[in-house]
């Protein structure tokens, strides 16, 4: 059931499962088990279901039945945002192990029924052609790679494999919940196409998978202590979905309406936290400075005739070794 070309980037990796003890999770289990790929396991008790304290203890049975570390993570109580709060703390979480225990890899249990319901919620916010198709198989991340090897596969199908093959599994009563927008999403829309049109949809995805290539192209970005940078692309949007990466790395979610003002405003501070300076050929990005030091005059003009954005200039001013640098950049434009 898993691709071969996804097995093959697996093998002989130091593989991270996120674990769940659900239908998705458990099934990716037995099928990395089946193809003989090492992994560990990592699951994360929120203390809100009765069948939790099960769910740990079926992660646990399984890691010691095939000699598996299973690492485990009591999450503090959530008083609001759940799904957003939950979600932070579950990666938090996983990135400490995988930078604890050099895992290459973080997989995943996302199957084509989530991906589909995230593209509906995409489409229906307000997204491009990138945005729509974000949820893919392999996505690089800073210190590893995040990897979805079930995107291909309906429930319907992760479902089957289990009870053909006896294999116990739990459900969560919370996916039932209305209230909670990805399952309403999934519940009246993503579920009833799938049902009605899975081929296609499939075919679709596949499609989808080919043409992104040719549009999404990866910006390096590049950083000088605390100061990150890249190259412009000439191209606003493209520029964008990179600041928008780095900020999603830092935790930060860019609203629409900030989106909107990055495609106008040159310089902008964005969640009061981070700054973002496209006033150049390179985009700069830095979280706000809380000192408020007085230039020096001579200091002030070099920046003023490199025309450095002043909100810039304090870190720049402290940090030698880094202003050194942003000079050769502006330099290189100068004489490219």
């Amino acid at each position: 059931m898993l691709k071969l070309s996804t097995l093959e980037s697996l093998r002989d990796k130091k593989n991270l499962l996120a674990f769940s003890a659900g239908v998705d999770s458990t099934a990716l289990f037995f099928l990395l088990l089946d193809a003989k790929i090492d992994f560990d396991i990592a699951i994360v008790d929120y203390a809100v279901r009765e069948q939790s304290m099960q769910e740990i203890a079926y992660a646990n049975k399984l890691a010691k039945k095939y000699n598996l570390t299973c690492h485990h993570l009591n999450a503090p109580k959530i008083d609001k945002n759940f799904e957003a709060n939950a979600r932070k703390i579950r990666y938090d979480f996983f990135e400490k192990l995988i930078k604890e225990n050099y895992y290459e890899n973080l997989l995943t249990a996302h199957h084509l029924g989530d991906r589909l319901e995230w593209m509906l919620m995409q489409f229906c916010k307000g997204a491009g052609c990138l945005e729509l198709a974000k949820m893919k198989e392999f996505d690089k991340r800073e210190k590893y790679h995040l990897v979805r090897p079930l995107l291909h596969l309906d429930k319907s199908e992760l479902l089957s494999y289990l009870q053909k093959s006896n294999i116990h599994y739990f459900e969560d009563q919370s996916n039932l919940d209305l209230s909670i927008k990805r399952n309403s999403f999934r519940h009246k829309y993503s579920n009833p196409m799938l049902q009605e049109h899975l081929q296609g949809i499939k075919k679709s995805f596949e499609y989808v998978d080919k043409d992104i290539k040719s549009l999404d192209k990866e910006m390096q970005i590049h950083s000088i202590k605390k100061l990150f940078y890249f190259q412009s692309s000439n191209n606003k949007i493209a520029d964008i979905r990179t600041i928008d990466a780095y900020l999603k790395q830092n935790d930060y979610m860019l609203s629409a309406k900030e989106r909107a003002s990055l495609e106008i405003n040159k310089t902008q501070i964005v969640g009061r936290k981070f700054l973002i300076n496209q006033e150049h050929s390179f985009i700069f990005l830095l979280a706000c400075q809380t000192q408020k030091n007085t230039l020096p005059k001579e200091f002030k003009e070099q920046c003023r005739l490199l025309k450095i954005e002043p909100k810039l200039r304090p870190y720049l001013y402290e940090n030698k070794t880094v202003f050194l640098k942003v000079k050769l950049l502006l330099a290189s434009i100068t004489h490219a």
